[in-house]
């Protein structure tokens, strides 16, 4: 019961916190991206705090030494919305690759359309990832993080879904780098799931993957490899 109270607090902090914070990315979207990157990312902020203060879930990042001085893509395991919070706190500025409906949100579609993400219709596949190398080389151009969940969905804990190949297809075309991530959020913030555990989630950053001389499907190869083999350590 303690565990569900904890939970339900943390959801209405963070539907106040949205209410609040979602209207700025519209007053600020005459900024420059990264001014307004800076004050919606202060929703993140303040949701892994309360997460911390409501339901005792903290994080530590391994590999911050792998991070590149220049924006690349990260692929990274999707296991739960924890990591969606983390990563605005990790690469700055950057932009997701999301569907499209989200947009559609009330309030808080509003403020992830001022942060300019890669809108994807999930319907049509050759059209979404035409979206990805396209609108992704122009963002990387800009100077932004590239945020991609190789899996499409949130996968649970110990279970396996084949990695999408529009992470690879945007580093072979762009030519840019692709840094994975690993971690094991599920396990304290299950996907479908209110209750969320206590304990401390680990966020590995791994080596840089170069696209050099390799394609789509050999860099999304590496990557999946490198995730899933360091979840299951992360796990033992």
């Amino acid at each position: 019961m303690m565990l569900f109270l904890r939970s339900v607090s943390f959801y209405i902090g963070q539907i106040v916190c949205t209410i609040l914070i979602a209207p700025i990315g519209i007053i600020a979207f005459p900024l420059d991206f990264k001014k307004r990157y800076y004050l919606i990312s202060q929703w993140a902020v303040f949701n892994l705090w309360w997460l911390k203060i409501c339901c005792n879930i903290r994080y530590k990042v391994e590999g911050r030494r792998n991070i590149p001085n220049e924006p690349c893509i990260v692929m990274c395991k999707h296991q739960s919305a924890f990591e969606t919070l983390a990563l605005q706190r990790i690469f700055i500025p950057q932009v997701w690759i999301l569907k499209k409906e989200l947009l559609k949100i009330p309030i808080y579609g509003w403020g992830l359309a001022s942060m300019q993400p890669i809108a994807i219709d999930r319907n049509s596949t050759i059209k979404s990832f035409r979206q990805i190398v396209d609108q992704g080389c122009e963002r990387i151009k800009r100077g932004f993080w590239i945020i991609i969940f190789p899996e499409g969905t949130r996968v649970a804990p110990n279970k396996n879904k084949k990695y999408l190949p529009g992470g690879g297809m945007l580093s072979e075309k762009s030519g840019a780098n692709v840094v994975p991530v690993a971690h094991n959020a599920g396990e304290l913030w299950p996907r479908n799931s209110i209750i969320k555990k206590p304990g401390l989630i680990t966020i590995v950053i791994g080596p840089v993957i170069s696209p050099k001389d390799k394609n789509a499907k050999e860099i999304t190869k590496e990557v999946e490899n490198w995730i899933e083999k360091t979840v299951k350590n992360i796990t033992k």
